[in-house]
């Protein structure tokens, strides 16, 4: 069977486990890493066999998927250019910025008929996986996710940041469109939400309390169904 193709933009904190799984991977050539620094690149490139480059458009049509793993405000422009190619991409969460960025990502990857896929990887959770098979119409939902601040992620807010894994998981548990939903946040450190709380009614009666805070001491992960 003939190896896909893939190559890996941005090396930084999640990019370069996506570039050691995908080395690992027998279906999958890794033909590239991508990364604005230099000498990350060339370190992660040597670490795993492979190619470095610090402009992604330089692999354009060279690959067949790729894997973004770069600051959330560069995923419209990054995976813009690669689905135009149609190259099939894997984003790291979240899509954009911005729904109307994401909006125009969806379609123009239905246009060209690529697979587009986002890191929502807590719904493969092993917890939520054995918890789906005794789930069927929850009523309550209460979710805290709480982490220490980190200044890499200071360009999007906690909502995007952390609570979306949640909100996930949530809609992915609650067979119902959203009634009503209720919303608070705060700025400590960054120019975004730092802290946030959001209590989400469905239409068959479900409610759902979720809490995000990336100040805290130290992580914390806590789902009550």
């Amino acid at each position: 069977m003939k190896k896909l193709k893939v190559a890996v933009i941005g090396v930084g904190k999640l990019g370069q486990h996506h570039a050691r799984i995908l080395s690992k991977n027998t279906n999958v050539e890794l033909t590239a890493v991508v990364d604005i620094l230099p000498e990350r690149a060339k370190k992660i490139a040597s670490l795993y066999h492979t190619l470095s480059y610090t402009d992604y458009q330089k692999i354009l049509g060279l690959v067949d998927a790729v894997t973004i793993a770069t600051p959330t405000p560069t995923h419209y422009p990054i995976s813009k250019d690669f689905i135009s190619y149609s190259i099939h991409c894997l984003i790291e969460k979240p899509i954009t910025d911005n729904l109307e960025d994401a909006e125009e990502i969806l379609d123009l990857g239905k246009e060209k008929n690529v697979i587009l896929q986002i890191g929502h990887i807590e719904r493969f959770n092993p917890a939520v996986i054995a918890a789906r098979k005794y789930i069927h119409e929850p009523k309550y939902i209460e979710s805290r996710r709480l982490g220490p601040y980190d200044p890499r992620v200071s360009h999007i807010g906690v909502v995007l940041d952390l609570m979306i894994h949640d909100l996930d998981i949530v809609l992915s548990l609650v067979d119902s469109k959203i009634r009503e939903l209720d919303a608070l946040g705060t700025s400590v450190f960054s120019e975004h939400e730092d802290i946030a709380n959001v209590r989400i009614k469905f239409e068959n009666g479900c409610v759902a309390d979720l809490s995000a805070s990336r100040i805290s001491l130290a992580p914390f992960r806590k789902i009550r169904i």
